[in-house]
């Protein structure tokens, strides 16, 4: 550990003298957000960049652990897609002194939960909007919109956001899916930080197939 010191991913400010770095998941206080340990904004206050997220629509937030998103984002929810099948896609319902109960689900364009995988780095001022699935590894170029699923390790960036290039060859995409290294022990992780940060890929494709192998 470096400096005696354990990660710890309770503590609101990992960075030593910075208050503007934080671990997300201490900080939630909607219980449809859910974050994983060691995901971290650059910036204060995430529940406040998620938006139109009603209690009614029973929509969820879900982010791996160790993802890495600046500031600027934008998680646009389900609330913010108005009925389209009637005459009018006034939202009366939800202001006051209008007449009208909440339309059920069924009748609303509910894209289901947004779920982030894990390992995925999101550039400044994306949005990101509902019901999208992004996978393990991806990365978002800053100013994206994206409004459809990114399949793992992919790099996209654009309005709407297009796939530029996967970053490794499906060989090691394949085996960083199985060895799913954020899942590991804090120990552990700390020991593969090496091969997490080497950028010689066939060799990292040689260790993951030995660590795969002694499991």
């Amino acid at each position: 550990m470096k400096n005696g010191i354990i990660p710890n991913p309770d503590k609101i400010f990992p960075v030593p003298n910075c208050d503007t770095v934080t671990y997300v998941k201490p900080t939630i206080k909607n219980p449809n957000i859910i974050v994983g340990d060691f995901t971290y904004f650059s910036d204060v206050d995430f529940e406040k960049h998620v938006t139109h997220h009603y209690g009614f629509n029973g929509d969820r937030l879900i982010i791996g652990k160790f993802c890495q998103i600046a500031s600027g984002i934008n998680f646009v929810m389900n609330g913010a897609n108005h009925q389209m099948n009637a005459v009018s896609t006034y939202p009366f319902y939800i202001m006051e002194g209008w007449e009208q109960e909440v339309p059920p689900l069924s009748e609303m364009p509910i894209k289901g939960d947004t779920i982030i995988g894990n390992d995925v780095w999101i550039g400044q001022n994306v949005t990101i909007l509902a019901g999208v699935h992004i996978g393990d590894g991806a990365i978002i170029g800053m100013n994206s919109v994206v409004g459809s699923d990114i399949p793992p390790y992919t790099i996209v960036a654009g309005n709407p956001a297009r796939t530029i290039r996967k970053r490794f060859d499906d060989e090691l995409i394949n085996l960083m899916l199985e060895f799913r290294w954020w899942n590991k022990s804090i120990q552990e992780i700390n020991k593969l930080i090496p091969l997490l940060s080497c950028s010689d890929l066939e060799k990292v494709k040689s260790e993951i197939k030995g660590y795969l192998n002694h499991e």
